[in-house]
């Protein structure tokens, strides 16, 4: 499958819970959830080498469709606020077109 479409986010936790963040956003990858879709190519959570409560999730999709259908379900939704629970912010989340690369963990 091609990936056309990703998405970044960067998270910001609330003081001394970027641990609970990594549980929640790795949560996503359990059968059901949006990243365990055969859609989701890339699904990489990281934290930030300086800070551990700031968290980076980078995601390749087959289609932007795709993710969107994903993220409406109820599955999508239960992580979401799970995650929205532990942020100090508003995250930061960028569109891209991937152009290339590779993904293996």
């Amino acid at each position: 499958m091609n990936t056309t479409y990703g998405f970044t986010s960067t998270m910001t936790a609330r003081p001394g819970l970027g641990d609970d963040l990594i549980e929640a956003l790795l949560s996503g990858l359990e059968p059901g959830s949006p990243a365990a879709s055969a859609h989701c190519i890339v699904y990489l959570v990281s934290r930030s080498a300086s800070n551990p409560d700031v968290v980076h999730v980078a995601e390749g999709w087959t289609s932007e469709e795709e993710h969107h259908r994903e993220f409406a379900g109820p599955a999508a939704q239960a992580v979401v606020a799970r995650v929205q629970g532990l942020l100090a912010g508003e995250p930061a989340g960028t569109d891209l077109v991937p152009v290339g690369g590779k993904a293996l963990l």
